[in-house]
């Protein structure tokens, strides 16, 4: 099933921004990029992007009779183009040529399936300009952000490349019968994983769980979400060049109410990307059909900052934490809980820092944030703003749009006396919105910071590291960053990265994140005497035996490691 070229994009008119944008608040200014480096051009590169990439010219593709959808850059509001509304049938075919090729790939030895996730990774640094114009164009997030997701994509991919084969390797286990039993645990591919990612992080949440399923052996069908199908593309093609069968992962686009049924009911296992809400009617029907399901969901992170935090470098930060793509990021801080001591340096340099961000909407290295992905995404964030001012919370930087800039920009928002009557208390935002709250201490930050049905991220920030890593056991969260905002425990791959409470299940990164890709089979074999008395034997005789040689066993502990 191969997907005819790609429609060609529809340029939009050229689109007038002003250079700079006023907050309310104070004199500080959020810095737009100039109307002459975005627009028609950005149009113009990322279209290039897509031929460099191999995009334009049709990829393997499912092919449905359900239409297309257009999908339209946030930056500069062009059609970037269409891709086939896909249905279930066009689904099942996918999955069915996936198995196909994964019955080939399972047997292919390690250091084959090595090669081409190597091969991977050095496409993606030999690709990285129409690579960054891509993931830019298609989901609107400044350079730097789009940079995290191919460094991101190419360390994951060269972490399972030179680890993969010694985290499945076979493993000799403790017997039943120390001494006269052999036991091996193997770990056999699922088959066909299904991935479902998101538009936040279209590259990076894509392609880095679809290589640690390629390297345990399995076959992936991928459904991007239909804002940044683009980008999924892209990696079909890289996997492509990169030595890997063009069936080996498929990419189906279209709707996920559509087609997310449809690809559980037909894959061996499923890896999930979203909110907590569709996640967790994902885990009920792979459920009904007992296939293995990972899911990272929602977030309502805390940041920490205590009594001793460094504020300079705490701010630093924090703005980062906060509103890295825009606050689209599903470990992003939503929640500062900040020590009493400190509140009155910290807070104002908070607000200074945040208002010295520089909003962009055009490609290039100018922005320190996009705008947002969408407008119905724009509706939901200012939503929040607004209920929690008229619920009493006072905005200290930012609080409005900044349609100025792009149709979606937002400005970067703090914000103090938010309430729990207020949909932003407890609700994620998503986006670029960050509440402060004054604590009295460590124990008052950490009851609050726990105080979430979810636990994905937190970080704390202090000047005695072992303080810090004292509390940061005390946080429920599958991770928690000391002096850093998420990015140190995100980027250390060889450690497991997921969420507690309805912030998911399973975990990706680590020997984890490939072990869920497959299926452990022990295989046991018996030495000398049997396990069980034959038939016809004296029963009290052999049981005396057995006993005499399991008390034996008693005292010789290497026979139980």
């Amino acid at each position: 099933m191969t997907t005819p070229p790609v429609q060609p994009p529809t340029p939009a008119s050229a689109r007038s921004r002003p250079t700079e944008a006023t907050l309310p608040g104070g004199s500080a200014k959020h810095r737009g990029r100039a109307a002459a480096d975005g627009g028609p051009d950005d149009d113009v590169r990322g279209r290039a992007a897509l031929r460099a990439l191999g995009v334009d010219d049709g990829t393997t593709l499912s092919e449905g009779s359900g239409g297309a959808i257009d999908v339209v850059s946030p930056l500069t509001g062009s059609l970037i183009g269409r891709v086939p509304r896909l249905e279930a049938d066009d689904v099942a075919r996918a999955v069915r040529r996936s198995r196909t090729a994964q019955s080939r790939w399972r047997r292919a030895p390690m250091r084959r399936r090595a090669r081409v996730l190597l091969a991977l990774h050095d496409l993606i640094w030999r690709l990285r300009a129409p690579l960054l114009d891509l993931v830019q164009w298609e989901s609107g997030k400044a350079r730097t952000h789009a940079f995290e997701e191919l460094a991101d994509t190419a360390i994951t991919a060269r972490y399972y490349a030179r680890t993969g084969a010694r985290h499945l390797a076979a493993e000799r286990r403790r017997g039943a019968v120390p001494g006269l039993t052999r036991t091996t645990v193997h770990h056999r591919p699922l088959g066909v994983v299904g991935i479902i990612s998101p538009w936040n992080y279209p590259l990076t949440l894509a392609a880095s769980d679809a290589v640690a399923a390629l390297m345990a052996g399995n076959a992936v069908v991928l459904k991007p979400d239909s804002a940044t199908p683009f980008t999924a593309l892209a990696v079909h093609s890289l996997l492509r060049r990169a030595g890997a069968d063009p069936d080996l992962l498929q990419v189906v686009t279209g709707p996920g109410a559509a087609l997310g049924e449809s690809l559980i009911d037909a894959v061996d296992a499923l890896m999930f990307t979203g909110s907590s809400a569709t996640g967790s009617a994902v885990a009920s029907r792979a459920g009904a059909r007992l296939i293995p399901v990972s899911a990272e969901l929602g977030g309502k992170n805390p940041l920490i900052v205590r009594a001793d935090a460094p504020v300079a470098r705490t701010v630093r930060g924090a703005v980062g934490a906060c509103f890295s793509n825009a606050g689209q990021l599903c470990v992003s801080i939503e929640r500062v809980y900040v020590h009493e001591a400190v509140w009155d340096r910290f807070v104002p340099a908070f607000v200074r820092a945040t208002r010295a961000l520089r909003v962009g909407a055009a490609m290039g290295w100018g922005a320190d944030m996009g705008p947002l992905i969408s407008p119905e995404h724009l509706a939901k964030v200012a939503a929040h703003v607004s209920d929690a001012v008229a619920k009493g919370a006072t905005v200290l930087t930012g609080g409005r749009a900044l349609p100025e800039l792009s149709p979606t920009a937002y400005a970067p928002t703090l914000l103090t006396g938010v309430t729990e009557d207020m949909d932003l208390h407890a609700a994620e935002t998503f986006g670029p919105v960050a509440c402060l709250y004054r604590v009295s201490g460590d124990e008052e930050a950490v009851r609050l910071a726990n105080a979430s049905p979810y636990g994905l991220n937190a970080s704390v920030w202090t000047a005695d590291r072992h303080a810090g890593a004292e509390l940061a056991g005390r946080i429920r969260a599958g991770t928690v960053n000391v002096n850093e905002g998420y990015a140190a425990a995100w980027g250390s791959t060889a450690a497991p990265m997921g969420g507690m409470g309805a912030s998911g299940l399973g975990r990706r990164h680590g020997v984890e994140g490939i072990v869920k890709y497959t299926q452990s089979q022990t295989v046991a074999v018996q030495h000398l005497a049997p396990l069980q008395a034959p038939p016809g034997a004296d029963g009290e005789r052999w049981a005396s035996a057995m006993a005499a040689w399991l008390r034996l066993a008693r005292h010789l502990p290497r026979l139980d490691r």
